[in-house]
């Protein structure tokens, strides 16, 4: 079963950056996949995605974007076959970490994706309103161009969404036995800050410990 780290915090914190960033460098020697599912979701929505996707799921994930909505249970299948496109695309096997950005954002998906990645570590991006704001306005990240769901109110739905239902995961994988990890980012902080830090707070033994083949 594969491994993986996953990336929570709220929209413009900084997720999708840092998990190009991993995925490109690695980190103490080791290969990751970063599995962006907005990303995925905004390729199907425009129909650069197109194998295996009925009209119908591409006309369901527009809405989602369109209102800022999450996935329920009863979507589940949606995002696993989207998961597993994924990695055959990238042709996985098995011995990568994935960096799982996006999915899953509350307790029903996290139940489900257990039947598919073990996740030992939790990274917690947490930053102000106001900042996340800043960051989206200065695309800090550099991952902001073209989206066209940055709209002040989608933005604040989704802060809002991410309270409620998604940031209570660190507590669902801390019961787990997974390791949480919360790292402050503000409106200037870039994706090679965010991983030394990353570094700072989990040195190489205790990655490896998380991390064993």
């Amino acid at each position: 079963m594969l491994k993986g780290i996953l990336l929570l915090g709220p929209t413009g914190v900084g997720k999708s950056p840092l998990g190009d960033l991993l995925e490109a460098q690695g980190l103490y020697g080791r290969r990751f996949l970063h599995f962006d599912f907005g990303r995925e979701l905004r390729a199907i929505a425009r129909g650069e995605i197109r194998d295996g996707i009925l009209p119908s799921e591409r006309v369901f994930v527009q809405k989602v974007l369109a209102e800022g909505l999450l996935l329920e249970n009863e979507h589940f299948y949606l995002a696993e076959k989207i998961l597993r496109a994924f990695l055959q695309f990238k042709e996985a096997t098995g011995e990568e970490i994935l960096v799982l950005n996006g999915l899953p954002r509350h307790e029903g998906q996290a139940l489900l994706m257990k039947e598919y990645v073990n996740i030992p570590l939790v990274l917690v991006l947490e930053a102000s309103f106001e900042e996340i704001l800043e960051r989206i306005h200065r695309n800090t990240g550099g991952d902001r161009k073209g989206r066209d769901d940055d709209r002040i109110e989608l933005i604040y739905k989704k802060w809002q969404t991410y309270k409620a239902r998604t940031r209570p995961l660190k507590e669902f994988y801390a019961r787990q036995g997974a390791k949480v990890l919360k790292i402050l980012v503000g409106r200037h902080t870039r994706p090679e800050e965010t991983l030394a830090s990353l570094k700072q707070g989990l040195p190489r033994t205790d990655f490896n410990k998380l991390f064993k083949s």
